[in-house]
């Protein structure tokens, strides 16, 4: 099943999936439907959360994706008006003004290395 997802700097080496944190874990929206993940992307501007790119992919892609990384996924079905909370995390596993060069040195906190992030990237690049 085809599903959409919100990224941040998609296609960079930058790139951060939004997530909601429920309890201690994260989880990653899988809207069915273009329009609903277009809408929760334009209440997150509105929240000054940045501007979300939509990008489409097969479901089982973001579930192995989730499953990797040790968060959860849901779907959102068409026409379920999701709603992001009123409140942000202070700080984001993610940054939006870290350096975006190729040549940048992996963070040492990150979960994964720079080559499974690039075999992960091209694995979600071959879907489209």
């Amino acid at each position: 099943m085809r599903v959409f997802v919100l990224l941040f700097n998609a296609r960079t080496d930058n790139e951060g999936i939004h997530t909601l944190k429920v309890g201690d874990r994260n989880v990653v929206l899988m809207f069915e439907t273009e329009d609903d993940a277009i809408r929760f992307g334009l209440m997150l501007e509105a929240q000054d959360m940045g501007s979300p790119t939509v990008e489409a992919f097969e479901s089982e892609e973001i579930e192995e994706f989730c499953e990797s990384a040790n968060y959860e996924c849901q779907i959102v079905p068409d026409g379920m008006l999701a709603v992001p909370p009123e409140t942000n995390v202070e700080q984001t596993d993610w940054q939006a003004d870290a350096k975006r060069s190729p040549q940048s040195e992996p963070d040492e906190s990150s979960d994964f290395s720079s080559n499974e992030l690039d075999a992960i990237r091209k694995r979600l690049e071959g879907l489209l």
